[in-house]
């Protein structure tokens, strides 16, 4: 299921769904399915990989070698 960008007409909110094809759209704050769309914004290329190195660099870190492949994990003496 995609995540949308959505912005209530009524009350002037911006939120975010998960939404199904056939979903019906309705605001979270004020109820009203008078809501509209936006346009999100792409993740930046390049920026992905970052992201993965750092949660992996944390969960080494703390101990968690289960995102890891097995040629990947540090080797224990």
């Amino acid at each position: 299921m995609p995540l949308f960008d959505f912005h209530c007409k009524q009350c002037n909110c911006n939120f975010e769904l998960l939404v199904r094809g056939s979903t019906a759209y309705v605001c979270p704050e004020c109820g009203s399915a008078e809501v509209e769309k936006l346009v999100s914004l792409p993740a930046a290329p390049g920026k992905t990989q970052d992201i993965i190195a750092r949660a992996r660099g944390q969960a080494a870190r703390e101990g968690h070698f289960s995102n890891y492949a097995p040629s990947e994990r540090p080797r224990r003496k």
